[in-house]
């Protein structure tokens, strides 16, 4: 194994939390402000996921004050403290990216039974 692949294999989360497209997750992220730390909440529902391994990010929309927000996180960043799934979404494709355009009771995701 060369240096670069042990080097990915060393950074790699062994908890990755198990949660689809369409699911609302509770996303706690560590953000550093000067010398203190401190973890930011982000709910939403995930609209997709990208790529694999060590790039492998996901991304959550929410509505904040009339406005939608979308953040992506890496999985494996160390910057992600843990992803907690509120509850489980009914989807049929595997990016969301149609719900930009929603807006009230079209741009919820049915639960899933």
């Amino acid at each position: 194994m060369d240096k670069i692949q042990a080097f990915v294999n060393e950074q790699l989360k062994t908890d990755v939390p198990a949660f689809g497209i369409g699911d609302t997750v509770k996303v706690y992220n560590r953000i550093t402000e000067g010398e203190k730390d401190r973890i930011q909440l982000f709910e939403g529902t995930v609209i997709a996921k990208h790529g694999g391994g060590i790039s492998e990010t996901f991304t959550v929309r929410r509505i904040s004050y009339g406005c939608g927000v979308e953040k992506t996180f890496p999985i494996h960043s160390p910057n992600v403290d843990k992803v907690e799934v509120v509850r489980q979404g009914k989807v049929r494709r595997a990016k969301l990216y149609y719900l930009r355009d929603r807006v009230g009771k079209s741009a919820k995701v049915k639960e899933k039974m």
